[in-house]
Order: C-alpha cells, then structure tokens, then sequence
C-alpha cells in the first residue's frame, strides 16, 4: 500500500514538473504565427534586423530565426570597435555574428566601413597628436578596408561603405568632418574603390539618414549622381528610416525611391524603427514630468505609420531589395538612451516581452 501511494505521488509530482516546464516554455518563446516577417515578404525583399553578439542565443535568438532572413552587426564591424588600435584588431563580436548568419543561411549586411562617429582616434593622428596628411589617412583608410572587407569576402553580400557624409546643414553639402577636411571627397570616391577591390562581388551602398526630407534628398541625389557618374563602384543607396510616427509623409517617401532610383541604384532601407516621440538630433536629459507611456494613441498612430510605409513598400519591390529593422524589440532599442537619455521607446514590431504587437500584424496583412 505504501509503495503504491509512493508510486502514485512520484506520478503525480512528474505530470505537476512537465506541466510546469511546459508553461515556462510557452511563457519565454514568442508568441507568433508559425510564419515570419521573411515569409509574408518572400515575394517582396528580405526582411532583416540589427543584432549584437549577446542576441545570438536564448529568447531573442529564436525570434530572429523565425522571422528574419537578414542581419547587420548592430556595432560590432563600426570602425571604433573592429579596429580600435592601429595594429590590433578585435575579431570576436564581428566573427560570432558572420558564424551565426552562416550556420543559420541568413544573408549579411555589412556595416559599416567609413564613418565620422565611432571612429578611433589614433586613424586621424600622428605619434605627436597632429592630423595626418591626406596620403597617410587615405593609407589607412585602404588597409582596414581591405583587412576588414576580405576578411569576410564572400560571406558578406552586401557592405554600407560610407556613412552619413551629408552636413546636417541644408546650406551645406559635405559634412565638415576629419575624413572631409583631410581628404575631401576623395575619401568618399577612395573608399568605395578600396571595397571594390577587396570584393569585387560585393554590392557597395552609400547610407544617411533624414534622406526624406526633400533638402536632404536633393542632397544626397547629387552626391550619387556625381559617383555614378566618375563610375565609382556604388551599387545602391541605404535609406536609415530612422523614423517617427510625424514623418515621412508619403509624398516624401514616394519621392526619395523615386529620385534614387532613377539612378539605377539599388534602395535597401537599413535601419527601420518607429520613434514615437519627435525628432531630435541632439542628446538632453529627460526632462521632469516627461512622460514615455505608450499610450493607445501613440500606439494607433504608429500602427498606421507602419501600415502607410510598408504598403508603400511593396508597390516599389522592383526598385527595394532589402529592408532591415534597427534592433529586435522594444526590450532594447538603442532610442532607449538617444537623444533623450533613460527615456522609453517604443518603436519596432515586437514589444518588451519579444511577442507581437498590434502594428505585427497589420505589417503582414496584406
């Protein structure tokens, strides 16, 4: 009698566990259709998304499998941190990403191989702290694209070679930075040449942000007509839609695709997400009383947002061939801390809990 109500005990605490383990499995996998974003757009462009090294497993891992067939190193190939000295490479975030993409058959963007911000120092000056000279920076330019480049030839399909070269200045054009005020353009002409001849298979995109804003599209319109036309090896333009629920307006996106394709340039949109808080350029503290609720009206402007843009997506599939969100979920976004520092934001398809939020599936219904 007693070994039964053992028995019977042993039996009941074994279904209690598995059920128990069932449910924790249930609560920590995304709830989702079997379908992912790559499947609903199959027939339209691949669907990507920005990752760091510490996404690679657990939770945040499966998502990006199920509904992703793209990735671009969030930080991990910037200048900054691949190259931060200038005989030491580090090799381990960049690498683990690439492995990741190819055990998985996800396709690489590159990103990104010239750029003002987070460069290190040490690429801009000599031993006594002075500007190199033109020859010298260009060198350096030429070999850690070609370190870096060939490194992963063949891996990486595609590279965002020059970064945000456009002045924020309307009035101006080129951005005053050290690579503009050492080299000029030339970097900008260099730099794509360097890729190229590091791998010649590869498609090479200049990439910016604000490219919707009609100044900024007439802006950055000239600076690629100009490459097309010197034939500098760029095969397509980057459009960040580093957006908000107040913009771009239709009008506005229909003309920036129009306009750079009429380049017959590539258009991969590379870094999407959807602030839904205004524009602003420049870093502030939280200000008191600032509230970052998302409210159900935020929420419903931003619904519709989505729904505008990605309509508009899919009726320029011939000229779009890549889109790619900035970062998985809101769990963690870098808008979190920028521009406004330890302020909430809400803007992708996947709220802090990795699950689907509303706007999901009005992106897929269609």
């Amino acid at each position: 009698m007693y070994l039964y109500k053992t028995c019977n005990f042993l039996i009941i605490s074994a279904v209690l566990a598995c059920s128990l383990q069932n449910l924790y499995s249930q609560s920590s996998t995304p709830k989702t259709s079997s379908k992912g974003l790559k499947d609903y757009y199959k027939n339209y462009f691949p669907i990507g998304v920005a990752v760091s090294p510490r996404a690679l497993q657990g939770p945040e891992a499966g998502l990006i499998l199920q509904q992703f067939n793209s990735i671009t190193p969030e930080n991990a190939m910037k200048m900054g941190p691949i190259h931060p000295e200038e005989n030491r490479y580090f090799w381990d975030d960049a690498d683990a990403i690439v492995n990741f993409a190819q055990t998985n058959k996800l396709r690489i963007r590159g990103h990104n191989l010239c750029w003002h911000e987070q460069t290190p120092k040490w690429i801009f000056t000599d031993a006594q702290g002075n500007n190199v000279t033109k020859e010298v920076l260009l060198k350096r330019l030429k070999d850690h694209i070609t370190t870096v480049v060939s490194r992963y030839k063949g891996k990486i399909y595609a590279w965002d070679v020059v970064n945000e070269a456009i002045d924020d200045d309307s009035t101006k054009f080129l951005r005053n930075s050290l690579w503009y005020q050492i080299c000029g353009e030339d970097f900008i002409v260099k730099a794509f040449e360097y890729a190229h001849q590091a791998d010649p298979n590869a498609l090479l995109f200049y990439n910016d942000y604000n490219t919707e804003r009609p100044e900024k599209t007439e802006r950055v319109y000239q600076l690629l007509k100009k490459l097309k036309e010197a034939k500098v090896p760029v095969h397509g333009v980057g459009l960040q839609a580093h957006w908000s629920i107040y913009e771009p307006t239709e009008k506005e996106l229909r003309n920036a695709i129009e306009k750079f394709s009429s380049l017959g340039l590539q258009i991969h949109f590379t870094e999407v997400d959807m602030s839904v808080y205004r524009w602003e350029k420049h870093r502030r503290e939280r200000k008191e009383g600032e509230s970052d609720a998302f409210t159900p009206e935020l929420e419903q402007k931003q619904l519709e947002q989505y729904k505008k843009v990605f309509s508009i997506f899919r009726e320029y599939k011939k000229a779009i061939t890549s889109v790619t969100f900035w970062n998985i979920s809101d769990k963690s976004t870098w808008l979190d801390n920028y521009p406004v520092r330890g302020r909430k934001n809400y803007p992708l398809l996947f709220d802090q809990n990795l699950q689907p939020k509303k706007v999901y599936w009005e992106v897929i219904k269609f």
